[in-house]
């Protein structure tokens, strides 16, 4: 499965939660908001029942006050009475539509009510116009309770009428409250699945990604110090290819190399039978030179015996080069690296190299884990370079180091003929010298070589110099044990 497809079906994972987790939300939002308008309807019906059953005490109180006292002011409350609680009933009806039992409560209190207006208004007009009549309804009606029974029917009713909203309510109470604790704790159920999906797919895809990329890193890890490995990757994915890619680039850097090597160890033998080769004419040419020496020593004029004493100078300086292209040869040779004592090891160089008429200055110099083979050819013809270019009577030669960060600068100065600036990116060219050619000593090799060692090592050199006022050069060097 590709990366991206499972990158894709995690996020498909989460959204799906997330969609699960607002539609339980909005079920539930939909039973919140239909009990909370309930109860609030509830409110108003139970608000609307004690405005009814209020209008209509006021009613019996106001009936009751005029029969007692004849005072028509009484009635006031009566006839208004008589324009209200209808329409209460009729509210109170569009409010419970939805309650047989409630309905069916209302209709009978309406029809008590309704009756105990037939009730009253006869007595209240026998009472205006009737004495006798009044009398009579009074000695048949009223003393026997008739309006009581009547107004406490319509109490009891009301009292009915209200516990059963009551108890409807209470319940729609309870599933509001439940509906709400059902959507805390699905809410917290789908975050707590969120979060956990989340978390634990973007764990596995980070972790999965990071180790193939670190086995990757250590595969080029490994190419780069020379151990051509693969990285095993079985999957189909976008990593895969790129794991694929460094496997044949492994398998091409290995089989290159190879070939290199056996390139090198073939130029190395070229090299040894070429110099072998070269070498046997030159020693030829010194023994028939020093034959006509020997022999042919009285017949020789002086202008022949000048060229003659020419010709071993310059045999002499081709054996050199000679040499100078084996040893520029060899240094790529690897050798196993070490701890080097450099204050010692340039002590060394210097007593065979440096002549005792020189002034030479050494500062404090590190010990180095490095390779000591090539440390110390570079170290070797820099200083032999100093001493070339210097005046045997006021020959100075300073060597000294500054450690930095990552590595260390080491210095070789000279107080000698100096090097014009146009040169200075020729000398490391190899046979570039400064010398005259028939010189045996400057075969134009030695910084050539010193240039390759501190290529190959990945350092850097730089020379620092004008004619007469002698020549500086700056190289750095790694230490091992830093890296």
């Amino acid at each position: 499965m590709k990366l991206s497809t499972q990158i894709l079906l995690a996020f498909l994972l989460i959204l799906l939660l997330s969609v699960a987790d607002s539609y339980t939300n909005y079920r539930l939002s939909l039973k919140v908001d239909l009990n909370s308008k309930f109860l609030s309807k509830s409110e108003e019906i139970i608000r609307n029942s004690n405005k009814t059953h209020r209008a209509v005490l006021e009613m019996q109180s106001a009936v009751r006050g005029y029969l007692l006292t004849s005072d028509t002011t009484f009635l006031q409350a009566y006839y208004s009475g008589l324009k209200k609680v209808p329409v209460f009933f009729q509210q109170q009806r569009i409010l419970i539509a939805e309650s047989s039992i409630q309905r069916s409560i209302l209709d009978s209190i309406a029809v008590l009510h309704n009756g105990w207006i037939s009730y009253t208004s006869e007595l209240i007009k026998a009472r205006k116009d009737n004495p006798g009549l009044y009398e009579q309804l009074l000695e048949n009606k009223l003393r026997k309770h008739v309006g009581k029974n009547i107004n406490d029917s319509i109490t009891a009713k009301f009292k009915r009428f209200d516990k059963l909203e009551y108890k409807t309510r209470r319940r729609h109470s309870e599933m509001l409250l439940h509906s709400l604790q059902k959507t805390r704790t699905y809410s917290l159920i789908f975050l707590s699945l969120t979060i956990f999906a989340g978390i634990c797919s973007t764990a596995y895809i980070v972790i999965m990604i990071n180790n193939r990329i670190n086995s990757m890193v250590r595969l080029a890890d490994n190419i780069s110090k020379g151990r051509f490995t693969i990285v095993q990757d079985s999957r189909n994915d976008e990593l895969s290819h790129l794991a694929s890619s460094l496997n044949i680039m492994s398998g091409k850097l290995q089989k290159n190399i190879e070939e290199l090597e056996n390139k090198n160890a073939e130029l190395n033998k070229f090299a040894y039978v070429v110099s072998h080769d070269l070498k046997a004419p030159l020693r030829g040419i010194y023994n028939v030179i020093s034959w006509i020496e020997e022999d042919l020593s009285e017949e020789v004029s002086p202008a022949l015996r000048n060229y003659l004493n020419i010709i071993p100078k310059r045999t002499q300086r081709m054996e050199a080069l000679i040499n100078g292209l084996l040893e520029y040869a060899r240094i790529t040779r690897k050798t196993a690296p070490e701890l080097v004592d450099t204050a010692a090891l340039v002590s060394e160089i210097t007593q065979s190299i440096v002549p005792r008429e020189f002034t030479l200055k050494i500062n404090d110099l590190p010990e180095i884990f490095t390779e000591r083979l090539k440390l110390e050819q570079v170290l070797s013809n820099l200083i032999s370079n100093a001493v070339k270019y210097s005046q045997p009577d006021s020959g100075y030669i300073e060597i000294s180091c500054l450690e930095t960060a990552d590595f260390y600068e080491f210095s070789v100065k000279d107080q000698g003929i100096g090097i014009d600036p146009e040169y200075h990116g020729k000398i490391f060219e190899i046979f570039q010298t400064l010398r005259e050619k028939n010189e045996m000593e400057s075969t134009g090799i030695g910084l050539a070589i010193v240039k390759k060692i501190i290529d190959e090592q990945g350092e850097n050199i730089s020379v620092q110099s004008k004619p007469g006022e002698g020549t500086a050069f700056i190289f750095t060097w790694r230490n091992h044990k830093k890296t």
